[in-house]
């Protein structure tokens, strides 16, 4: 009986456990099958960097890119087996996102200042989320704020 308690602790404390260190990655650093099934849909892309995100509950690729230089930044989601999931928008975060996530926000780093967000909508249903680059107390955070305004996911970059 003890030992499923413990058992039912470690399990509440890993899923609630949402911080942890994101990390871009190089080029090189993104699996075949996701670069095989960007570069044909971008075969003049420049300026690639991916980073590992979970958006929706999926582990997904999030590619940054160019078309020509000094030009537009796009970003594209993938699926770990190459697939494309979505296309994902910087956006201003002035009333984009429910007043009750900057109430979140303020409750997980007191001050903090939100450097850029990207807008993911759900192409599989309703929803979407945003995923800030927040700087509180010099650290740069990586944060998923999802449609209804909670803190899904919060990672130290």
């Amino acid at each position: 009986m003890r030992n499923k308690y413990l058992n039912l602790g470690f399990l509440v404390l890993a899923l609630s456990s949402v911080s942890a260190y994101a990390e871009i990655l190089a080029k090189e650093a993104i699996p075949p099958k996701v670069l095989d099934q960007f570069y044909k849909k971008h075969p003049n892309a420049i300026d690639i960097s991916a980073e590992k995100k979970t958006h929706f509950k999926q582990a997904l690729y999030e590619i940054t890119f160019k078309e020509e230089k000094d030009k537009e930044t796009f970003i594209e989601l993938y699926r770990d087996n190459g697939r494309f999931f979505v296309n994902a928008d910087n956006v201003t975060t002035s009333n984009m996102m429910p007043a009750v996530a900057y109430d979140n926000l303020k409750a997980a780093f007191d001050t903090y200042t939100i450097k850029d967000t990207i807008l993911v909508v759900n192409p599989n249903g309703v929803g979407e989320e945003y995923d800030l680059t927040v700087n509180a107390s010099g650290n740069d955070w990586s944060v998923i704020v999802d449609y209804k305004g909670n803190i899904t996911q919060k990672e130290r970059d």
